[in-house]
């Protein structure tokens, strides 16, 4: 829980510093490259871990930034195999209010916890001669190959529940009025029976 809070912590900083920085770089006329990397686990049946990777990068500036090139070094070889993509990839330009994106997948070989550092992104702007350097966002640690506690066994049950119980529970209602309704009420049955 504690984890939780300080990630959260975590990212309500990064989004404060960046509407400030953004803000500020607004006014001038330049690429503001803005880059969001996300990593995602999936355990398969044989007891491997895949780690799902996409990064977007977004131009938030007020002009065009060419040549752009994203690398991901973070990924050590001897701990991931890289299943299917690259690490990273370049466009010849990145337009204002543009967006691309860039995944690949791994699969992890070392049980433990993995904290991965951001994506360099490089860009090159007309009126410098040096190329710029942005960074994406970190990720949260990952649990490589954790114990889970195996699933209970009423599990699907809950989540079915939570997932259309309300629906369940309208469905019900609308059916009981429709019932009372269209159904004859008890107490006239018993009146029909005297006469």
């Amino acid at each position: 829980m504690a984890n939780r809070v300080l990630h959260a912590s975590l990212f309500i900083s990064f989004s404060l510093l960046f509407l400030a920085v953004s803000s500020a770089v607004a006014s001038s006329d330049a690429p503001f490259i803005v880059a969001h990397k996300k990593a995602t686990l999936k355990r398969l049946k044989s007891g491997a871990e895949r780690v799902l990777v996409s990064i977007d990068i977004y131009n938030e500036g007020s002009a065009t930034a060419y040549d752009v090139s994203l690398t991901d070094e973070s990924w050590p070889e001897d701990a991931f195999d890289i299943i299917d993509g690259k690490t990273s990839n370049s466009w010849e330009r990145l337009d204002v209010g543009a967006l691309v994106s860039h995944s690949f997948e791994l699969e992890a070989k070392v049980k433990g916890k993995f904290h991965g550092a951001p994506a360099v992104i490089k860009y090159r702007v007309p009126t410098k001669a040096a190329l710029q350097e942005a960074y994406s966002t970190p990720i949260f640690p990952l649990d490589i190959l954790e114990d889970r506690p195996p699933e209970a066994k009423f599990d699907w049950a809950k989540r079915l529940l939570a997932k259309y119980g309300s629906l369940v529970s309208v469905i019900s209602i609308v059916s009981l009025f429709v019932y009372l309704v269209a159904s004859p009420s008890s107490a006239a049955k018993a009146s029909k029976k005297k006469r």
